[in-house]
């Protein structure tokens, strides 16, 4: 990572990165929603990821049209499926802009998407990826009265938080950021790859711009993010206690485990790809560690209700469950494994 980041007066180039797979239902709105830009994008990169419907062909399509609007479209086909995360890191290995937007296939863009998020690099020299909020419509586009950051209980305090500087520690607890609000700067891209296999492609790029303190949000909504029973990933939110208990409790129980030892595993490569910075803040390393502690003992809780209230109680006094959980709520559910 370079020391300066340079903002230029000039138009940077703009690369979309597009993945494709089986999303030829929802694809043309989308394609149609980059040609609609008001700052076109200067190159589109479109990887598809062996899909049997026609994506591929749609894409083929599209191609001539925005090569006809000075668009330059790098479009390349997987002869077999490699999985989101490899596509796309396959995909913007290709692209060649200063400034990268991630996209869907799936969503559309607000006109002025690329020109309003492109002015906001332009003026701040120290950011590195930039994301927003969206608003959430269904399958059919009619939107279902909320937005993404209210979906996944994205909180004013943690929104100042990232302001602030303190992104890593907000990410430490829980990611935030989706890939199709994102840009940032091809500057990252050398940091940030190849891709943990325990990560998301989008999470993995967030938490490196916050490692480098040019990670920043906003909660201006600028595409429609279509939720729809074929979402590879979808918007992952938050979810409620609920009863206390209820038949479901031991598949909430085992859910949770899970996903408590999936964190330790990301978390553990986050410390690997951090062992060999002697930069990196001791304070944030010391983060590191204990919310690695704390997915530890989320993830495997004492069997014994004695042993497991004495640990919980005592992860609970460290603040541990505030700063990488959802505080008392979380520590009660451990407490009856729940969730």
């Amino acid at each position: 990572m370079t020391a300066g980041r340079q903002a230029t007066a000039d138009r940077a180039r703009v690369s979309v990165v597009l993945c494709t797979c089986n999303g030829a239902r929802f694809l043309p709105a989308q394609l149609d929603s980059l040609l609609a830009q008001t700052r076109p994008p200067d190159e589109v990169v479109a990887v598809d990821d062996g899909s049997t419907d026609a994506s591929f062909e749609l894409l083929t399509a599209f191609r001539a049209s925005a090569e006809a609007r000075g668009i330059e479209v790098v479009l390349r086909r997987n002869p077999r499926n490699l999985g989101s995360l490899r596509n796309f890191e396959s995909a913007l290995r290709l692209a060649g802009g200063g400034l990268i937007f991630l996209c869907d296939q799936d969503d559309v863009w607000y006109p002025d998407k690329i020109a309003r998020i492109e002015g906001v690099f332009r003026s701040r020299s120290e950011l590195l990826l930039l994301h927003t909020d969206a608003r959430l419509v269904d399958a059919q586009g009619a939107p279902l009265g909320r937005g993404l950051f209210q979906a996944i209980g994205l909180s004013p305090r943690e929104l100042a938080q990232v302001h602030a500087g303190g992104g890593f520690e907000v990410l430490l607890r829980r990611s935030i950021v989706t890939g199709a609000t994102a840009a940032f700067r091809r500057e990252l891209l050398p940091a940030a790859l190849p891709f943990p296999e325990t990560w998301v492609h989008d999470e993995w790029l967030a938490m490196v711009a916050a490692i480098h303190d040019g990670l920043d949000t906003l909660a201006e909504r600028w595409i429609d993010y279509r939720l729809h029973p074929g979402n590879q990933i979808g918007i992952r939110t938050r979810p409620l206690l609920g009863p206390l208990f209820s038949s479901a409790d031991d598949a909430r129980h085992v859910a949770r485990r899970h996903h408590f030892r999936r964190v330790g595993e990301k978390l553990a490569a986050l410390e690997r790809f951090l062992a060999t910075r002697a930069d990196f803040p001791p304070s944030r390393r010391q983060a590191l560690a204990a919310a690695r502690r704390h997915a530890r003992l989320r993830a495997a809780p004492p069997a014994s209700w004695r042993h497991r209230a004495g640990a919980v109680l005592a992860e609970l006094a460290s603040g541990r469950y505030h700063r990488y959980s959802f505080g008392l709520r979380s520590a009660v559910a451990d407490l009856l494994a729940l969730e």
